[in-house]
């Protein structure tokens, strides 16, 4: 389903839904432009929470995007994520995530509260629910420690100074409340409308609960492992996706809105800027995965031709080429043009391209305002599905089957970005059959699996979900970078900084929650289930 117009929803969050000017509640004082809870249809909030949680744009390009190693770039803004050295406005963009959590939230809490305990919006309360649980509970893996119990409630209650809550007591209520959605989701009951990830199939959103669920409870594989398996089963047993036509996805309207991540590539400096980590091409080529020609491009000879966006690149696999993390243009030791295996320059005289000869993404695919924004995928759950079983948990088929479901999905998948971007089913297969789950250990079979979802979730520009599983799987193994200057100690970042208004806004509870950091509000500190 494309997005309305944004301008509507912002309106409708703008609202305070307030009565007019009305003593005693006489009709004649009532004012008929203002909308009320009673005149309100709280599916107008759904389509801006749903846009405002995946439409990041900067807040998922700067940092995860490079330090995983997807993306690469000797652009000095970029250098954030990059190189773990702090650029322009980089305490702005560390926080972004804590801004998009409670100004999504805040319109997902008004639409809950104008539809709890109304029947014919019980599918519209319990998908609100579920889109909470998801919203806070990334909120929580980003920063750690954040407000919910006493979150928006300063309308309610005055509380402008929320607590933060622990991650631990965050993940137990977030658990609790999403299976008590799930569970009461019907699809006799009125639809919702204005659904842009499912168009209001109420059984789609079953699957997406208990996916989520699944997703949830794996984050806990370290911290706490028998909650993770009691959850996961639970999951796998409600019934999670079962094919690509489960994917959660918004596609975005091209006259009326810019698709977050895509927008930021349309940006001149971020076009020529940003290339495919050599890390990552080189993980594509040397399987010889049919990804690689559907989603990367070595752009046209010189300077011109890389600045120009309507100019396509050559596709072909075997010329791809990564940019390794880390370098510059700067002239100095770290310049990439002095860099060992460094391909040279494209074009002569005054047009030279000096990361000519790198891999783009490919603008078919990834340079659209109607780009496709992943929230959650069949692939991501059948990779996960398959991390259960190796560590022998009570979950449907076998390891290796959903190994091999989720690579073919991964691949196919891409078609929902563009029709480009197109691998049939039967050359998907083909790659599965040949490149089966590595079952020599628990540890070769966990490397395999959280590599695919590497890859996949890589492929999607799904960046805050990249980061999430490397951070809580530990693969694939990247080498970190360490860059002169770099605040991390050449450690790729764990989590963000809080918002820096918080140490003003709210200091006390802030000082709570860093106390609670081992090494305090940094970039190398670990979240409590990052161990």
């Amino acid at each position: 389903m494309k997005m309305k117009n944004k301008a509507l929803y912002i309106a409708a969050l703008a609202s305070v839904l307030t009565t007019g000017c009305t003593d005693n509640f006489d009709t004649i004082n009532t004012d008929p432009t203002k909308a009320t809870a009673a005149n309100w249809d709280p599916n107008y909030f759904l389509p801006n929470a749903q846009n405002s949680y995946i439409n990041l744009g900067y807040g998922s390009m700067l940092y995860q995007a490079p330090a995983m190693q997807v993306l690469a770039s000797t652009f000095s803004y970029y250098g954030n994520g990059d190189k773990y050295v702090n650029t322009q406005n980089s305490t702005s963009y560390q926080g972004t995530l804590f801004n998009t959590t409670y100004s999504t939230g805040t319109v997902l809490s008004e639409m809950l509260s104008l539809t709890q305990g109304k029947d014919q919006y019980s599918n519209l309360y319990n998908v609100g629910r579920i889109m909470q649980a998801m919203n806070i509970l990334r909120g929580t893996d980003v920063y750690g420690d954040v407000p919910y119990t006493e979150a928006f409630k300063v309308k309610t209650s005055g509380i402008a100074q929320p607590k933060y809550d622990t991650q631990q007591s965050i993940y137990t209520a977030m658990l609790t409340d999403l299976d008590a959605a799930i569970s009461a989701l019907d699809a006799s009951k009125a639809k919702i409308t204005g659904d842009l990830y499912y168009g209001g199939d109420i059984n789609k959103w079953k699957r997406f609960g208990y996916s989520l669920m699944l997703r949830s409870a794996m984050r806990l594989v370290k911290i706490d492992p028998a909650t993770a398996k009691t959850w996961a089963e639970k999951a796998a047993a409600g019934g999670v996706f079962t094919s690509n036509a489960d994917n959660a996805m918004e596609i975005a309207d091209a006259n009326n809105a810019t698709s977050g991540i895509y927008s930021v590539y349309q940006v001149a400096d971020d076009f020529r800027e940003l290339r495919f980590s050599k890390t990552f091409i080189d993980a594509l080529k040397s399987a010889g995965d049919p990804r690689l020609s559907a989603i990367a491009e070595v752009p046209q000879a010189g300077l011109a031709n890389n600045k120009t966006q309507t100019l396509v690149g050559d596709n072909t696999a075997s010329i791809q080429m990564g940019l390794p993390n880390g370098y510059d243009l700067n002239g100095g030791t770290t310049d990439i043009r002095k860099a060992t295996g460094y391909p040279g320059p494209t074009g002569t005289g005054d047009d030279v391209a000096p990361l000519g000869n790198y891999s783009r993404p490919r603008i078919s695919v990834y340079l659209k305002k109607a780009g496709t924004l992943m929230v959650m995928t069949y692939a991501e759950t059948e990779f996960l599905l398959a991390e259960a079983k190796v560590r022998g948990w009570n979950v449907p088929g076998t390891a290796a089957d959903h190994y091999k479901n989720g690579v073919i999905a991964a691949i196919t998948e891409l078609a929902q970005l563009d029709a480009s971007a197109t691998v049939s089913t039967d050359v998907a297969t083909a790659f599965a059959t040949a490149h089966p789950l590595d079952v020599s250990s628990t540890e070769a079979s966990l490397n395999a699996i959280n590599t695919q979802y590497w890859l996949e979730t890589g492929s999607t520009f799904n960046f805050i979900e990249t980061w999430m599983n490397w951070r809580r799987s530990g693969y694939p193994a990247l080498a970190p970078v360490n860059y002169p200057g770099n605040v991390t100690n050449g450690q790729i970042p764990r989590r963000m900084i809080y918002l820096s208004s918080e140490i003003l806004n709210n200091p006390t509870n802030y000082k709570d929650a860093v106390s609670r950091l081992t090494g305090g509000d940094l970039l190398t500190s670990r979240v409590w289930w990052d161990k």
